[in-house]
């Protein structure tokens, strides 16, 4: 009998591992709380058209990525495109998409520029990330830069994407933050080149699915795991409730107000652990399996497995996440010509993706579709606002910025809210870091946390799914 694994979470990680866990000759099971497989790669209706819930881009760079949808068919229909990047500063949009346009750049001197490219160029050829573990992001930075370009670049594009969580992070952040743009450039023109496959992710994962059930991995959707627990026989019992009790959960979950928060991010719906469900109240279907891969995050596994010792559940508990709100804004024409605008003053997003930049708008039948994230605490006070109050804040702020905008023009605005994003690497990040193999056997934690020297992306999520499976579950790396 082939050895039978449970994954929970179906987003990159847990398809990639899936894949080569059926290719090892195992018996896989995918356990998704979700209504679809993706998890933050996932796609939605937007208007009258489906593409991403959150931006994505694949760089030529992105082997991982490339790789694995080359795998499941796809390879063929990657379209790359030269891009171009703004900044928002003091009230005006400037071009930063080359070198002229830098040493053009008004809200730097001539030495603090030279200073800024210094330190972007230093850490673009730095390869010891985890000595840059050991340091504050803000310490470093303004040694490099210098306390003027820390202030007006620096401190702000950090508190955009990190809050106040920024004075905890390590250099190892902006380390990697930079290398990933070094890696866009293509090394001939210094030009950026970014891609997308025809569809989206949608389409991507759609493919992905079918070669999933191909190989026979069922992929058990609406399915939020409630306990992960290691038998004294050796099996490990999965258990969720059944259907009857699912709509229940749903029920208590979801909103009843149009002026309250209706989009609920996964861990919410599949964790709803303040919501007034009572465990013992779930009629609950149970499974058993030789082994368990948890992809979910690190304080939502602790919780799931409560055979970890002590030890474990603080480890995992003290990962500490950045959340998103996402805004997913259809409109009648672009913004600019720029896929990415960094944002360097106060504004209530953190940035402005314009994927129509990058992709073609025949997608979107004709119309441009923009991204409005926010980057907040996962306890931020943001999530509890309604979409209305969110909306109107977003756009108004929109009209300041672009004069030539109006709110008529928009078709669709739509909001994903997910607390748990991305954790923040923290001075001296990895050396509190739980293991990914447990104390319990078979029962395996393995999620964006391990994510060491890496920005979060679909790459970096694929690349630590193979590094797993060689070092854990191959006929290399062992199995328990």
């Amino acid at each position: 009998m082939p050895i039978s694994i449970a994954i929970i979470g179906s987003g990159f990680l847990g398809l990639t591992l899936a894949l080569r866990l059926s290719q090892a000759g195992r018996k896989v099971t995918i356990f998704e709380s979700a209504s679809e497989i993706g998890g933050l790669a996932s796609a939605w209706q937007i208007g009258d058209v489906v593409w991403d819930k959150h931006y994505h881009v694949t760089l030529l760079s992105d082997s991982y990525t490339r790789r694995i949808v080359s795998e499941i068919g796809l390879a063929d229909d990657f379209n790359w495109v030269e891009t171009k990047t703004g900044f928002y500063a003091d009230g005006k949009l400037h071009s930063m998409s080359d070198t002229i346009e830098f040493l053009r750049f008004p809200p730097l001197g001539i030495l603090h520029k030279l200073r800024l490219g210094a330190t972007i160029f230093y850490a673009s050829r730095v390869k010891n990330w985890r000595r840059l573990e050991r340091i504050p992001v803000e310490r470093w930075l303004k040694r490099l830069s210098g306390r003027n370009t820390f202030e007006k670049i620096w401190r702000p594009l950090l508190k955009a994407k990190l809050g106040q969580a920024y004075k905890e992070t390590s250099a190892a952040f902006i380390w990697a933050t930079i290398q990933r743009m070094y890696a866009a450039r293509n090394s001939g023109m210094k030009k950026e080149l970014f891609g997308y496959v025809r569809g989206g992710y949608a389409r991507v994962l759609g493919r992905f699915e079918e070669v999933l059930k191909e190989r026979g991995i069922e992929v058990r959707l609406n399915s939020r795991v409630t306990s992960v627990e290691k038998l004294p026989s050796g099996k490990i019992v999965i258990a969720v409730p059944r259907p009857s009790s699912r709509s229940s959960v749903v029920d208590r979950v979801l909103p009843e107000s149009d002026e309250t928060p209706v989009h609920l991010d996964k861990c919410d719906r599949e964790y709803p652990l303040n919501m007034g469900m009572p465990e013992d109240e779930l009629d609950l279907e149970q499974s058993e399996f030789d082994q368990a891969i948890l992809t979910c995050p690190s304080d939502i596994a602790s919780k799931l497995v409560q055979q970890l010792t002590i030890k474990e559940k603080s480890g995992l508990s003290n990962v500490k996440y950045q959340g998103i709100i996402c805004a997913s804004v259809l409109m009648r024409r672009s913004l600019s010509p720029f896929y990415v605008t960094n944002i360097i003053e106060e504004t209530p997003f953190t940035g402005i993706i314009e994927m129509s930049a990058l992709v073609d708008k025949q997608e979107f039948n004709g119309n441009a579709l923009v991204y409005l994230p926010k980057y907040v605490a996962s306890e931020d006070e943001l999530f509890d606002r309604t979409d209305k109050e969110i909306k109107d804040v977003f756009l108004d702020y929109l009209e300041r910025m672009y004069p030539d905008f109006s709110k008529d023009d928009v078709l669709t605005f739509k909001i994903s809210r997910v607390r748990r994003v991305f954790p923040i690497p923290v001075v001296n990040y990895s050396s509190s870091l739980p293991e990914m193999r447990t104390s319990l056997s078979g029962i395996f934690i393995v999620n964006s946390a391990h994510i060491l020297n890496g920005t979060l992306n679909v790459n970096e999520t694929v690349q630590l799914a193979e590094r797993f499976f060689e070092n854990y579950m191959s006929d290399n790396g062992g199995v328990y």
